[in-house]
């Protein structure tokens, strides 16, 4: 027999941000509570508003499974005495079990306590169970309220626990758990009374509360797509905008608004930027892709005076592009060269001068990297020029008041200031990406920026000692790399990451060679990890990771290469047969004693056949690693396989003749290097 289990959490409003994984957060600590108690179940699933969380789980066990173990005591010499009497080791050991010491088995030298546990009914174990998993939940941020010492996202009001149609009755500071939720705040009940779980949906959708956010997630998408098209446009669904509004709501009504027509004269972003980051409101295009003076925003209620609430937002919003369109005025009087300038005024971290300082390294730099990747000179002079200026729209009305323009504001006024497209794009790009799946930079220009500016922040920031630790890392340093790493893999430059590293250090003023070994070994840790977690993401196996980074990555591109090469290849029969062989090669390889081969010294017809297919195998794989061929590297090295496997099975590599065995040994370390550029095969496991 089983019954469902319902735990409500009713708060106030927790942030919408900190919803989704308190969500997951219950679902998973319930299935393991229920789990770690021998509770069975059928299903587990959280759903939740801003003024709720609450947990089901359907088609519990209503008694534990019972447990039999057998639990490993002392051994049997010092468990009894010479007479067979249990010693006090063995009392002990009954006592603890719970059992009589006439209970215990002898087996295999020990003694064991065979327990038998019968399980409890469950409704005697949710009273301690449900509270448990209230204080096992964690948030960015807890509160405290009144003089109660609990710790919680925000207060909580009231609790609903119910094992069918029975209350689990326990008390958590302040309030007691029962059967009475509550609906919207503003049209539902506020108090109701719900008998089962199916009772429980039933009653707050009648009070005006969608408490699956699947459901609201799907009706808010429906109303406002449906919305725009009935105004002659396509809403334009921002998706974590969506996610944060779902949790803002318990039953949404989406409304349609307009402003007046004059401010889309200003760029798309200074109007989108308002409306999605502060008001929340997702923008509307017509079928040629441009905005029309008109928003859509979700309300928490039903559909009575929304020409009120449609008006109020309409107010806010006329009073955000005002300021917007202001700015934007003011901005354009000044030509953005002139504003280079007050960058002089911005510090950019302390002790490493201003952004004005910043952005001279930037023009060094770029230049720099641009000759490493063979830009041409029109691309360099672009970067350059760029660099430039790629800061100083940071000191504009429009991106002081919405800092989410910056670069966006960059872009628009070095247009209007008469400055080259190509110029315009790459300030622009030199920002991205910005976040988890932005854009990468496409224009070389944009490119080379982006990396400077990414590479001079890592490098300046490590040089203050401020490494990114644990889940610390407020200079966002790992999203930077992370975008350095992906620029470079997708614009395929072949690049040291120590050259780069070098000369900004150079720009920075870092002079002290300690101190630049020391920072050149941090910057180089720091981001093989984060080339480890992309080729982690693109389910490349750890061992064979391991094996690529065993052979360096210094260059993030080349290092890229070698692991879809030994993706492909790593698996395959021939490639675990040559691993095998290899692994044999490098354990003897380690005792020689000299690099010089000498064909006179074989005495085995398989001696001449390996040191003949070495050269073949070296000539091969010289020509495969120009060309970065590595998956032609890879199977150049795996046909090795079988002449290795011949040459140990005719000859003897340790023998008394020094002359002779080291030759052999020699042999074998050329061999083993041959694959060493680009992977250590060794740490690839056979399966």
């Amino acid at each position: 027999m089983t019954k469902d289990l319902l735990l409500e959490i009713g708060t106030e409003e927790i942030p919408a941000k900190f919803m989704p994984d308190a969500l997951a957060q219950l679902e998973s600590t319930t299935k393991a509570k229920l789990t770690e108690l021998r509770i069975s179940y059928g299903s587990v699933r959280a759903v939740g508003t801003p003024r709720r969380l609450a947990v089901i789980a359907k088609e519990v066990g209503i008694s534990q499974a019972d447990k039999h173990s057998e639990n490993k005591g002392p051994a049997v010499k010092i468990a009894f005495d010479q007479q067979g009497a249990p010693t006090k080791a063995a009392l002990g050991f009954a006592r603890g079990q719970g059992i009589d010491p006439a209970a215990l088995v002898v087996k295999d030298g020990y003694v064991y306590a065979v327990v038998q546990e019968v399980g409890r009914p469950v409704a005697e174990l949710l009273p301690g169970l449900l509270p448990d998993i209230v204080n096992s939940l964690s948030f960015p941020k807890n509160m405290r309220w009144g003089d109660l010492d609990m710790r919680f996202v925000r207060p909580i009001r009231w609790l609903v626990a119910l094992f069918g149609n029975e209350v689990v009755p326990f008390t958590l500071p302040g309030v007691t758990s029962g059967r009475i939720t509550r609906g919207h705040r503003f049209l539902g009940q506020a108090e109701i009374e719900v008998n089962s779980v199916e009772d429980y949906f039933e009653r707050l959708s009648e009070n005006f509360v969608m408490v699956d956010q699947d459901v609201r997630r799907r009706v808010i998408k429906e109303q406002i797509e449906n919305l725009a098209v009935s105004r002659g446009g396509t809403a334009t669904i921002d998706q974590e905008l969506l996610e944060e509004v779902v949790y803002l709501v318990e039953y949404p009504t989406a409304l349609c608004g307009n402003f007046e027509e004059k401010y889309l004269a200003l760029p798309p972003e200074a109007i989108i930027t308002p409306m999605r980051e502060h008001q929340r409101y997702f923008p509307v295009k017509n079928k040629d892709g441009k905005l029309l003076p008109m928003f859509i925003t979700v309300r928490n209620g039903g559909p009575e005076y929304i020409d009120i609430v449609r008006h109020g937002n309409e107010r806010v919003l006329k009073a955000r592009l005002a300021d917007a369109r202001f700015f934007f005025e003011e901005d354009r009087k000044l030509p953005l060269e002139n504003r280079v300038e007050k960058l002089k005024t911005v510090i950019f971290q302390e002790g490493l001068g201003t952004i004005y300082d910043k952005a001279l390294r930037l023009e060094r730099l770029v230049a720099g990297i641009g000759q490493m990747v063979g830009a041409s000179q029109n691309d360099l002079t672009t970067a350059q020029r760029g660099a430039h200026l790629a800061k100083a729209d940071l000191v504009t009305g429009m991106v002081c008041e919405f800092t989410e323009l910056q670069g966006v504001m960059g872009r628009e006024y070095a247009k209007l200031s008469g400055e080259r497209p190509e110029v315009a794009e790459a300030i622009f790009e030199h920002y991205l990406p910005r976040f988890a799946g932005d854009g990468l930079p496409y224009t070389m220009a944009g490119r080379l920026i982006s990396i400077a500016d990414k590479m001079d922040n890592i490098v300046a920031t490590f040089s203050r000692g401020l490494i990114p630790t644990g889940s610390q890392d407020p200079y966002a340093l790992r999203r930077q790399a992370l975008g350095i790493v992906h620029t470079m893999i997708n614009a395929q430059y072949h690049v040291s990451l120590t050259a780069m590293a070098g000369q900004t250090m150079d720009l920075l003023g870092i002079t002290d060679q300690e101190c630049r070994t020391k920072l050149t070994g941090e910057l180089q840790e720091f981001f093989r990890l984060r080339i480890k977690n992309i080729l982690t993401e693109e389910q490349l196996r750890y061992d064979m990771i391991d094996a690529v980074l065993a052979a360096g990555s210094d260059d993030l591109y080349d290092t890229w290469l070698r692991a879809k090469a030994i993706a492909v290849e790593g698996g395959t029969i021939a490639m675990q047969k040559a691993v095998q062989a290899l692994v044999r090669v490098g354990n003897l390889a380690k005792n020689a004693v000299s690099e010089t081969i000498d064909t006179n010294l074989f005495t085995a017809e398989a001696e001449h056949d390996l040191y003949k297919a070495y050269l073949e195998a070296k000539t091969i794989i010289s020509s495969y690693q120009a060309e970065k061929n590595y998956q032609g590297v890879l199977t150049a090295v795996a046909a090795m396989a079988a002449p290795i496997d011949a040459f140990f099975g005719a000859v003897m590599v340790m023998v008394e003749e020094p002359a002779v065995k080291n030759n052999r040994l020699a042999l074998l370390k050329a061999i083993a290097g041959l694959a060493a550029q680009t992977a250590d095969l060794t740490k690839i496991m056979v399966m």
